[in-house]
């Protein structure tokens, strides 16, 4: 399935591009890319595509050697017979299901599989744990269970804070159940890292190495994604089929122009330098969950140097109404269709129509079947890394990202020392709730009036994060969403929602690394219970506490705009309900429903 012959056999999923005014630069590009030989230079690993002057050191080193996802649709293939052999042995040996301890790009991709294509028949389950809020790690130990989980440790680096605490809780409860805990453990890292000298030494089941000159936003085709996607029941060889037959179409030897990556990446570079910096995604029901692999990729690739994509993911019709985005703040936007062919397409196929009619910049990608995602997968690959070339930046470093790691250890550093974690300037307290916020929020005395001002800073060019550090359950999620549709109706710019702190690992190089367009609501607390974490003095509900401390003093550090409420006890999503209700009276009197939309026009 992985040959020549076979790939050559796939319908390329079909990309259609309305530049509009735009048509202009962006074919400019191309030809000059065409002109420079641009596609053969990516193949030939030749930093200058990104960095003209590429001088010696870690940069260029950074850039030549980040490369190696080029090759996975054909390298990988030989891995199938393996990964074949392994989910056999494992369904042999009587597991019942497999969770994924990872952040970012490590377990990402695997979620994305779970919930786009479920478990075939006799295959397994396969969950993600990402969160280090005790709740979500809680949800996960059901004794009955636990015997027959089976573990994926999933770390490029090897020393990932938060997996190597999964991992750790996890291997202790294992140990109270029977006597070699490690056989439930296997370990996806890159050779010779941490996490592989403790798999040698708790002897997990089986160590994947991943090849470090992959990143790990880029590793979707690695072990990372084929593993769980093989355990699920995937067809992982027609996966990697597809990808290979994208690859072949984007070979060296293609013309710039008749190249179905580079033409995608130049149009979205070009219109990031035009300002068109919201890509909105509205994907096929059945193929949403790709949408948040599309953001990580491209918000942490991008978001750097002053420059930034916001990716934005539509929700359906009734959670977030496209009317929103057509009527208040298309100046900023472009628009990013796929849709998979049989779906339920009346409301992604209706929003197309509008953008059309809008004349509104819009890319639209049509898919056959879900396969085809394989395709797509290494398609805004290269796609990133163009865009990467048109504002000369570099697409596979994350400059930022460490910034909240810093402020996590210099937190859990002074809980270690004095017994408490590092207490932000609060703008307001009381026995419920704590309030506090960056310069531009100084003048606040209640939540009302910290809601108030927040709505009101929001500017045309900007976009609203609501940052969650809270569990991720079904109804919070829906609160939050809720939220978010409030708030965008408000103030008619872009919002997005990132669960903490797997989003530090994404978008979270973004909201640090982009031009100050950002404003930020940051929303914590409201424990209800709580996990000690074996051989060390903190717990999770710590250890996020921390975490969430960290990017706050990150963003402050950047004079991001922040506002962030704590709230000590209570139902986090009653309060969540209650910041709706504050915001609902802010709505800006300029700004109605359309008559289909509200009944009592």
């Amino acid at each position: 399935m992985g040959s020549k012959d076979k790939t050559q056999e796939f319908f390329l999923n079909k990309l259609e591009i309305d530049a509009g005014s735009y048509s202009s630069v962006w074919h400019k590009r191309l030809q000059s890319w065409e002109a420079d030989a641009v596609n053969t230079r990516i193949w030939n690993r030749d930093p200058s595509v990104w960095d003209e002057k590429h001088e010696t050191g870690t940069e260029v080193c950074e850039l030549t050697d980040r490369l190696g996802w080029l090759d996975l649709p054909g390298t990988m293939i030989a891995e199938v017979a393996v990964l074949t052999d392994f989910t056999e042995e494992i369904i042999r040996a009587g597991f019942s299901r497999v969770v994924v301890l990872g952040m970012g790009g490590s377990s990402l991709i695997a979620e994305v599989w779970a919930e786009i294509f479920g478990v075939a028949e006799g295959f397994l389950p396969v969950a993600i744990l990402d969160s280090t809020h005790p709740q979500s790690v809680a949800r996960l130990v059901a004794a009955e269970e636990l015997e027959t989980t089976l573990f994926l440790v999933a770390s490029k680096s090897g020393g990932t804070l938060e997996t190597l605490s999964f991992f750790n809780y996890f291997y202790q409860q294992l140990a109270l159940l029977h006597d070699n805990p490690g056989a439930n453990f296997v370990a996806l890292t890159d050779p010779g890292s941490r996490l592989e000298e403790l798999a040698v030494s708790r002897k997990f089941r089986k160590i994947f190495h991943t090849p470090p000159e992959v990143g790990g936003r880029y590793s979707a085709l690695t072990f990372f994604g084929l593993l769980p996607a093989s355990l699920l029941g995937l067809p992982v060889a027609l996966v990697l089929a597809q990808a290979q037959a994208m690859a072949q179409a984007c070979a060296p030897g293609v013309s710039a122009t008749a190249n179905p990556a580079l033409e995608l990446g130049s149009f979205l570079g070009e219109m990031v330098i035009a300002g068109r910096d919201k890509l909105i995604l509205v994907l096929s029901p059945a193929i949403k969950p790709f949408a948040a692999w599309l953001e990580q990729l491209i918000a942490e690739s991008i978001g750097k140097s002053g420059l930034g994509l916001v990716p934005v993911i539509v929700a359906d019709k009734d959670e977030l109404p496209f009317h929103d985005y057509t009527d208040a703040i298309s100046s900023d936007c472009l628009y990013l269709f796929i849709r998979l062919q049989g779906d339920d397409n009346l409301f992604l196929d209706q929003a197309l129509s509008q953008v059309q009619i809008a004349g509104e910049p819009a890319v639209s990608l049509r898919l056959t079947e879900i396969a085809g995602l394989g395709q797509e997968l290494w398609r805004f690959e290269l796609a990133t890394a163009a865009i990467g070339a048109v504002l000369k930046i570099n697409p596979f470093d994350q400059p930022d990202v460490e910034a909240a790691k810093i402020g996590a250890r210099q937190a859990m550093s002074a809980w270690q020392e004095n017994g408490s974690l590092p207490e932000p300037e609060r703008l307001f307290t009381s026995p419920v709730l704590k309030i506090s916020g960056s310069r531009h929020f100084s003048r606040v005395n209640d939540l009302k009036s910290a809601l108030a001002t927040f709505v009101k800073a929001a500017q045309p060019g900007d976009y609203i994060v609501l940052i969650a550090y809270l569990p991720r359950t079904e109804e919070l999620r829906q609160a939050l969403q809720r939220l978010q549709k409030q708030l965008q109706s408000c103030c008619r710019v872009p919002v997005t929602l990132g669960f903490g702190p797997r989003f530090l690992h994404s978008t979270g190089q973004l909201h640090k690394g982009d031009g100050n367009r950002g404003l930020f609501l940051q929303l914590s607390g409201g424990l209800q219970e709580d996990l000690d974490l074996p051989g060390s003095d903190y717990s999770f509900a710590t250890l996020i506490a921390a975490q969430a401390q960290g990017d706050y003093d990150a963003l402050l550090a950047k004079e991001r705009r922040i506002l962030a409420l704590h709230w000590h006890k209570g139902e986090v999503e009653s309060a969540i309900l209650g910041l709706i209700e504050m915001i609902k009276p802010l709505l800006l009197p300029e700004f109605t429903l359309p008559d289909s939309e509200n009944p009592g026009a």
